[in-house]
Parts: C-alpha cells; structure tokens; sequence
C-alpha cells in the first residue's frame, strides 16, 4: 500500500531512512547489509572480511530521527522560552505559521504526520510565553508517552529552557 506526506506525493518506503530510524536500529541495519556485501567478497578473494563494529556515531553524520527529535525539541522549546509575554497578532499568527509547516515539513514522514494529528486535536498556543511553552510541554509528554519515555514536569518548563535550574548547575 503507497504512503503519501503532507503534500499527497507519494513517498519512498522507509526501510532505509536514517532520519526516520533510531541510529542504533539504522546502523546495525547498515552493518547486515555491509557485512553481506564484505562477505561476499571475501568469499571471492578468499579472505575473513571483517569489518569493523561501532555503536557511536560520528558527530558529523546525519542525524538519526533519535538525535533530529532531541534538536528539533531543543529548538521548540528554547524558541517559546524566549517568546513574548505579550505578543503581537503578527507573532501568532508566525508561530501558527510556523508549525503548520514544520509538521507538513519534517523529514521524518511518520512523526509528521502524528505531529499534523496533534496540532489538530491540540492547536498552538500563542497568547503568551507561558501560554506557548505549557503548550509545547503538554505536547512534548504526549509524544513522550508514546515513546515510553518519562513526562516532564511542565512547571519547571522555563527552569529547564529559559533561567537555568536554580542549583546553578547551569551558571
């Protein structure tokens, strides 16, 4: 069955999609594919050809959809840290802007399109900076729980993206 993004063009499987792939997944599916190839052609020279194993990425690859959700968050979340108490109409409406192409935009199809699902269900908001950034808390657990990973504590929201936490552990 065919997939569409955001835009209805058809899209290519992901079976072989670093962006929509956790690195450890990615790379172990790379290794299989690399070990058959460095077998087979050591079958043909005669040798062992064993290739070297590594779990750590380089820093200068291309993100893996672990690492691209932990900068697009930090992002986010550094951008409604620092948003307006009192916005202008403009400032809405370029954030609204903003995520409704970030979700028709982001490189991994699958989270786009449960991004597109939330903003619909759960609209921005953009009244103030503490409006916008309980907004991106709330809607950061909600992905966390579908990771299975811990919720944040969003009263702590501008401690953790704004001030620094209050042990100065950030000074």
């Amino acid at each position: 069955m065919a997939s569409y993004d955001a835009y209805g063009t058809p899209t290519k499987p992901d079976t072989n999609c670093r962006t929509c792939t956790d690195f450890k997944s990615w790379s172990k599916q790379q290794r299989h594919i690399f070990q058959k190839a460095t077998d087979k052609d050591a079958a043909k020279a005669g040798g062992d050809g064993g290739a070297k194993d590594t779990n750590m990425p380089r820093e200068d690859c291309p993100l893996d959809k672990s690492r691209l959700g932990q900068s697009t968050w930090g992002l986010l979340h550094t951008m409604a840290a620092f948003y307006s108490d009192n916005p202008t109409d403009n400032q809405k409406k370029d954030v609204k802007t903003f995520f409704d192409v970030l979700s028709r935009l982001y490189p991994c199809e699958y989270c786009a399109q449960d991004f597109r699902k939330d903003l619909r269900e759960n609209p921005v908001q953009v009244n103030s900076q503490k409006d916008f950034s309980q907004w991106l808390c709330q809607f950061h657990n909600r992905v966390n729980v579908k990771l299975g990973k811990p919720e944040f504590d969003c009263s702590k929201v501008n401690e953790r993206w704004r001030d620094g936490w209050l042990d100065g552990s950030c000074d």
